[in-house]
């Protein structure tokens, strides 16, 4: 089965980078620009694994998570954060909200990929 991996990202640099990374890996990619456009995705995409950004426009990837986890569902999507911030207490805050890990940009390919197989293989534990 191909993993299905949700990106939220409002640069379309990283967007772009992360869609051919998560391609090149065999995922099946869908792309969102910020919290509001993933959880639009979110319904129609149904992801084995979300990637998101923290410092967005519109809904930033905190809310989208708060959002996501707040929804009725029969699953929980493994959600790792994507991002330049490294501050122990911004980590803390996404562990709170319901994040399942975090990855520091510049990210190294393999080890994000290692992530999301990670993730998708524990339902959800980092």
């Amino acid at each position: 089965m191909t993993l299905r991996v949700l990106a939220i990202d409002d640069s379309r640099t990283m967007r772009n980078l992360l869609g051919a990374t998560l391609r090149d890996a065999g995922y099946e990619v869908d792309l969102a620009e910020d919290g509001e456009d993933g959880l639009r995705h979110l319904d129609s995409f149904d992801p084995d694994v979300v990637i998101t950004d923290v410092n967005m426009p519109v809904l930033d990837g905190f809310g989208f998570i708060e959002a996501a986890r707040a929804r009725p569902c029969d699953r929980v999507v493994p959600i790792l954060v994507l991002t330049t911030e490294t501050a122990p207490e911004m980590k803390a805050r996404a562990r709170s909200v319901g994040a399942t890990g975090w990855i520091a940009k510049p990210f190294d390919e393999e080890k994000l990929v290692w992530a999301i197989e990670r993730v998708a293989a524990t339902g959800g534990s980092a």
